[in-house]
């Protein structure tokens, strides 16, 4: 099978595989960090394939790409491809997944400004309700605290992360729970869970059938979610992190018998209450190379004719 055609194959097995194997993967709420890592591998792989195979298919419709794609090569290496044989099928492909590949850009584009705009309406909103005081710069309090009569608290992601905390949570909050929260809140902040969000619903929204993208969005909205949890609760205990999220959601119906747009709550309280041993860091370490392979295997499968050559 010739390449382009090889690559397409993989890229379409791995879409179709990888939401079938982290939905039966019994680790992920254990270690949410690392299924972050092993999805992104994911993906990343299946757009390297398709990506990889758009670039052959392009050098075998038109000499002008392949003489530049192969310029510094020897001439066994672009042999070894046999490039002039794939038929009339390669132009299309490549540009197909061009079209692809642009569609992507331009809905990761189209996310990056809309989380923008959303960004800026939100600090707008902000100095409204907090106005600024004489000689203060925006974005120069990394906490701000507002009067409002409903327990929340989140996070404005930037160049310079804000935390956000409404009076009623300060009243509602006790102890250390209020620490928690805000350890939940950096721990987006720091990890720039917004960066992996927006990309996640470029893909999602840029292809609605591809189920792989539908699964890549869901679950890093979960995923990040627990992550955050995780890093609170190393710090100030389960209980604590769990406490907190009750007290800033309860009267928000989200723990009543109807469902409701946070019913991953009271999942997320119940993971905290009842705690299930880590795995063994061999284990964690193991899953994260695995991973880390994954793009590796359509760079072999595009390169080995032509390292075979030069061997």
């Amino acid at each position: 099978m010739t390449v382009p055609f090889a690559l397409l194959l993989l890229g379409v097995v791995a879409a179709v595989a990888a939401p079938r194997l982290m939905s039966r993967a019994d680790w992920r709420e254990r270690e949410p960090v690392v299924a972050l890592w092993v999805w992104q591998c994911m993906v990343a792989g299946v757009l390297l394939c398709l990506g990889l195979s758009m670039t052959f298919s392009a050098a075998a419709a038109w000499q002008a790409v392949r003489g530049q794609m192969f310029a510094p090569a020897p001439h066994g290496v672009v042999e070894a491809y046999a490039l002039a044989a794939y038929g009339p099928w390669s132009a299309v492909i490549a540009v197909l997944l061009a079209c692809g590949g642009a569609w992507t850009a331009a809905m990761l584009t189209r996310e990056i400004r809309r989380a923008s705009v959303r960004r800026k309406v939100r600090r707008a909103e902000l100095l409204v309700r907090s106005p600024l005081l004489p000689g203060e710069e925006p974005g120069s309090d990394r906490l701000v605290v507002l009067e409002g009569e409903r327990p929340d608290a989140w996070w404005l992601p930037g160049s310079a992360p804000q935390l956000v905390v409404t009076t009623a949570a300060l009243r509602r909050l006790k102890g250390r729970q209020l620490d928690a929260v805000l350890a939940h809140e950096q721990g987006h902040a720091r990890a720039r869970h917004d960066w992996l969000l927006n990309c996640a619903s470029a893909l999602a929204i840029g292809f609605p059938q591809v189920q792989v993208f539908a699964a890549f969005r869901d679950e890093m909205h979960r995923l990040v979610e627990l992550a955050a949890d995780d890093v609170a609760s190393r710090r100030f205990g389960r209980l604590t992190i769990a406490l907190a999220l009750v007290e800033l959601n309860e009267d928000r119906g989200v723990f009543g018998p109807c469902p409701t747009p946070g019913a991953e709550l009271p999942h997320r309280v119940h993971r905290l209450l009842t705690p299930v041993p880590r795995l063994a860091a061999g284990h964690r370490l193991g899953l994260t190379a695995a991973a880390a392979l994954v793009p590796v295997v359509p760079l072999l499968v595009a390169f080995a004719p032509g390292l075979n050559a030069l061997g």
